[in-house]
């Protein structure tokens, strides 16, 4: 049985609660989250301890114990990315696959410096939007797409991947400018990728479906809503990962959506404006 370990700012979040159980199925049992790191207790939830003991997972005092006995590395704190390079330093120097929860990091060059250090110790690792993996997203032929208009729900700063990544996995190459053309309450960008080719995304509340609207150049029209459980084929991917040490997810997609995200929070501050993006 291969042993995960959990690296966490707090355990007590959706995440951390769920993915154990959901990995122990997914693989059949030949995986199971055994230790876990937190670098402190949630405010008003459970704390490191209690939340181990409900879980029935082992409690370790340092993200060093945890990378050492462990066979494979989860570093969560999904909400809170400006963590990640902090609990990321002795996993990705430690050569074992390792998944970096979303949002990967805080800025491009964060970003960049997490895959640098990964490639440098030669360890496996990716960070992923779980909608990358939606059913009715990956029946989306990419070839000759024009335009994608992208709607869902929650914040611009921990929602908005659940949009982008999808994006960019269907377009390329690299975008190069986007514009904010929201407000407060319903942010949207407009990414230009050239040569006429656009994506948008509408944040239009808590009750909005994960849906794309696909223009082709042909003229044809497609509509995709993610209905089903994409989380499920998001962690049979992890456990695939696991099990190979292949990501299959390019680093270049991942930091153009981390640098998509840093951007559109600058382009905020000037809706209506057109805003470059860096180009390496």
């Amino acid at each position: 049985m291969k042993k995960i370990g959990f690296i966490d700012l707090h355990l007590d979040q959706f995440h951390a609660n769920k993915y154990p159980g959901w990995i122990e199925q997914a693989s059949d049992g030949a995986m199971k989250v055994t230790y876990a790191y937190g670098k402190k207790d949630k405010e008003n939830g459970l704390t490191n301890e209690a939340w181990c003991q409900a879980h029935g997972i082992e409690l370790l005092p340092s993200i060093q114990d945890v990378v050492e006995r462990s066979d494979t590395l989860i570093v969560l704190s999904p909400d809170n990315p400006e963590y990640h390079e902090e609990l990321s330093q002795l996993p990705l120097k430690s050569g074992k696959p390792t998944y970096i929860d979303k949002t990967f990091a805080p800025d491009r060059e964060t970003a960049v410096r997490l895959f640098n250090l990964a490639a440098q110790h030669g360890t496996p690792m990716y960070s992923t939007s779980a909608l990358r993996f939606a059913s009715e997203y990956a029946e989306i032929d990419p070839e000759g797409i024009q335009t994608i208009c992208s709607w869902g729900p929650g914040a611009f700063d921990n929602y908005s991947i659940h949009q982008i990544e999808p994006i960019i996995r269907l377009m390329v190459p690299a975008p190069k400018r986007i514009m904010f053309t929201g407000t407060t309450d319903s942010p949207a960008l407009l990414i230009d990728f050239g040569e006429g080719r656009q994506a948008s995304i509408h944040h239009l509340g808590d009750n909005c479906p994960f849906t794309l609207g696909i223009k082709y150049g042909n003229g044809t029209f497609k509509q995709a809503t993610a209905a089903s459980n994409f989380f499920d084929p998001f962690i049979r991917n992890l456990v695939t990962f696991f099990e190979t040490g292949q990501p299959v997810v390019d680093p270049a997609e991942t930091v153009a959506v981390i640098t998509i995200i840093e951007y559109g929070l600058k382009a905020a501050e000037t809706p209506g404006v057109w805003l470059d993006l860096p180009s390496s």
